[in-house]
């Protein structure tokens, strides 16, 4: 409150110990009513406090008004919501003893995953009620980047625990952040590597350490609420495998508020984390990309020695001595939208993977392990000098490998590529793994065989049976993964700006559609209007070498401006023009951005401040056209804030057509887990349809996939049973999804 500004509307006495409002994302209310909220906020800066004006111009309880605020009533509150807190705590034990008797005798073990936050600690209290002593374990997954008043709620836990009785344990991983931030790079949103790195791997190898067993089953009870995020949301009360290989996990408080869990934290006189008093909503990492904004505010403020360590390898490690440009890589979030190693200081390439003459090579520099070991993981190899053979799967596949200085060059036919795509993919894979293993251990932990060890930092591979689970991870190597460098080693931004400050307008299409082919010499444009507008034209498959195309003609035919037709040519331009794409990609369905957010992070992407203005002016361009009133891709509320919204499609054939896009936009194989629509996190070339349209909704989306399947089975099959939830896309193109809509 006082980092806000708060006393400069009301007065309140200068206490920490009993809370004065209750803070929902950026409202703040006090005795229910909603008295301000906040905009804005970054790293340096605090965000802006807005007071609520009401109708005589006042400000609620203000000094103005003579009032004081006043702490929260914490025993009356709690009497007042006891009967309340019964029934959520009695059904919550219930699920939990039902839970554990379901699995008692089935399962090596059971652990609560504490992690020092407000939900672990509610949770931990509620299994302390359920479940006999000595029936299950604690483990708290120290990533060494927590808050620091974390560790005293740890340490507090953990004493409770020895006087009564529960085993505690304390699993990390053998990297300190110091080094892996420096080897890895900074974690971003979609290089995520420090969750695998500092917090699963270690849990899963304690876990290990505890039961004996490479190949234990464990039940995980985890604090996830449904409230705290869309991602969450779609979470289920069990799952087998989604958070850890090889181990259930269970969410006993997936349905419960963050006001039931305080309510419970205050009623049974639970410890709190004094991170929450400094204005911090969650005790995570103290430093996380998936943070921004007012959080980061918070949490400099709060903890700045430490931030600035993060801060400064993140600057150690920014291939950029512009003193500006390094302080809007850090403040605009650019360190934590990075999706590859192109911005890294001395990150060079390693493992370069090319393809001439139809032969495939690799040439590895500096390997950090030995390809020999890896390659156990496909098959039995057998070699002849510089010539090699493997058997994969029955087949004998040949390649050569060739000693150079500093390295080696591997070469195959590329044919075999494209013949064997499964064994091509994990090929290359195993000389990522060689050029850059770094001993993080995930490989060692998704083995539930025992095969894959590191001793003392050395790889040796064992008795291998080929799950190939070792090649489950992105890109096979997540060191390769977060340093690999773009296709080319461009600087894919440079064409973000497709439009200038020429965005298509309504009348502009349908003059387009009106005139067709007569369009291009009898226009009325400007000649950087026209340039544009072909751009545009170009990319959404309408204008080929400035004539009407066939599917110019074929969405003329359906109706240019009904869904349906503007859906088709959305997903064009989402495969084919990359401003189109970044609005997708980059903005989430429902959230309000701030025109200047989205510059701000335009800006840190190394986009120039005046195409990042023309940016963000042409959204309101495209959807003030039927794309944003017809099929409502998004809109500019009258504050100038910008929201991308869920589409409105009619025709379900539109999401076919998308789905075969996607396919051969990512050049991957036609069948596919749903899960991988859904991953965002996935660097990849085409845009997925449930992005596209904001199908986030899995019932719908299954709904949508089994009606296509029934209505069109000779272009998709969708299975959703036993959990098994893929889509096969037949032999058919995204051609021959557009030849239905002309038969009509």
């Amino acid at each position: 409150m006082e980092l806000l500004g708060f006393r400069n509307y009301w007065d309140f006495d200068p206490q920490e110990e009993i809370p004065y409002l209750w803070a929902e994302s950026t409202a703040y209310w006090y005795r229910g009513t909603l008295i301000a909220r906040i905009k804005g906020g970054d790293l340096y800066n605090a965000p802006e406090l807005q007071p609520v004006i009401e109708e005589d111009g006042s400000i609620p309880y203000s000094r103005e008004k003579g009032n004081i605020l006043r702490p929260i009533d914490i025993e009356a509150m709690c009497e007042k919501n006891k009967d309340l807190l019964t029934v959520i705590e009695d059904s919550t034990v219930k699920m939990i003893v039902k839970e554990y008797e379901k699995f008692n005798k089935k399962l090596d073990i059971f652990h609560v995953a504490f992690s020092g936050g407000k939900d672990s600690a509610v949770l931990l209290d509620l299994v302390k009620k359920a479940l006999p002593k000595g029936s299950f374990i604690v483990i708290f997954g120290d990533t060494g980047m927590e808050f620091p008043d974390t560790y005293a709620a740890v340490e507090y836990t953990k004493q409770q625990c020895a006087d009564d009785g529960t085993p505690f344990y304390t699993a990390r991983s053998h990297f300190d952040p110091h080094d892996s931030w420096r080897i890895f790079g900074p974690p971003a949103r979609v290089l995520r590597w420090c969750c695998s790195v500092h917090k699963s791997t270690p849990q899963t190898l304690k876990m290990r350490e505890i039961t004996g067993k490479d190949d234990y089953i464990g039940m995980d009870f985890v604090g996830v609420r449904a409230h705290e995020s869309l991602a969450r949301s779609k979470y289920e009360f069990e799952n087998f495998g989604k958070k850890q290989k090889g181990q259930y996990s269970f969410n006993p408080i997936l349905e419960w508020t963050s006001a039931e869990i305080w309510l419970y934290m205050f009623y049974n006189k639970i410890y709190i984390n004094n991170t929450y008093r400094k204005g911090n909503a969650r005790a995570g990492c103290l430093f996380c990309p998936m943070g921004g904004g007012a959080s980061d505010y918070f949490r400099h403020c709060s903890y700045e020695k430490e931030i600035d360590r993060y801060i400064s390898y993140i600057k150690d490690s920014y291939n950029s001595t512009d003193p500006k440009q390094v302080e809007s890589y850090i403040t605009n979030g650019g360190w934590s939208a990075r999706k590859n190693g192109r911005d890294l200081r001395d990150n060079k390439f390693r493992c370069v993977e090319s393809t001439t003459k139809h032969i495939l090579t690799i040439t590895v520099t500096n390997p950090s392990t030995d390809w020999k070991e890896w390659i156990k993981t496909l098959g039995m190899l057998s070699v002849n000098e510089e010539d090699y053979s493997i058997r994969f799967e029955g087949d004998t596949i040949h390649f050569q490998v060739k000693e150079t200085k500093n390295g080696y060059v591997v070469s195959i036919p590329d044919s075999i590529v494209v013949e064997k795509p499964k064994f091509s993919k994990m090929f290359k894979q195993v000389f990522r793994k060689s050029a850059y293993c770094a001993a993080c251990q995930v490989c060692e932990t998704n083995c539930r065989n025992g095969c894959i060890k590191f001793t003392d930092g050395k790889l040796t591979i064992t008795d291998c049976i080929h799950c190939y689970q070792c090649h489950m991870i992105d890109s096979g190597c997540l060191l390769f993964h977060s340093l690999r460098h773009p296709q080319g080693g461009g600087r894919a931004m440079k064409s973000l700006n497709s439009f200038a400050d020429h965005a298509p307008k309504r009348d502009w299409l349908v003059a387009f559609f009106d005139l067709k082919e007569d369009f291009f010499t009898e226009h009325t444009l400007g000649p950087m209007m026209y340039d544009m507008f072909r751009r545009f034209l170009r990319d959404a498959g309408l204008n080929e070498k400035n004539h009407f195309t066939p599917f110019a003609e074929l969405i003329s035919e359906i109706g240019w401006e009904s869904d349906t037709a503007l859906g088709l040519m959305l997903v064009n331009l989402a495969m084919e023009n990359p401003q189109i794409a970044w609005y997708i990609n980059n903005m989430d369905i429902g959230y309000f951005y701030e025109r200047n957010q989205i510059e701000e992070r335009l800006i840190a992407l190394d986009v120039k401040p005046k195409d990042a203005k023309s940016i963000v002016k042409a959204y309101k361009r495209i959807t003030d056209t039927p794309f944003g009133t017809s099929l409502n891709f998004g809109y500019v509320t009258d504050d100038d804030d910008m929201v991308r919204a869920k589409c409105s499609v009619s025709d379900n054939r539109v999401i076919l057509y998308a789905l075969y896009k996607f396919a051969e936009k990512c050049n991957m194989d036609k069948e596919f887990h749903v899960s991988y629509l859904m991953d965002d996190t996935i660097d990849r070339d085409g845009v997925s349809p449930i992005r596209i349209f904001g199908l986030y909704d899995e019932e719908e989306l299954k709904s949508i996939l089994l009606g296509l399947s029934s209505a069109y089975p000779e272009y998709i099959n969708a299975t959703f049973t036993n959990d098994l939830k893929t889509i096969t896309l037949r032999d058919k193109t995204s051609d021959d999804v557009l030849n239905l809509f002309r038969e009509d």
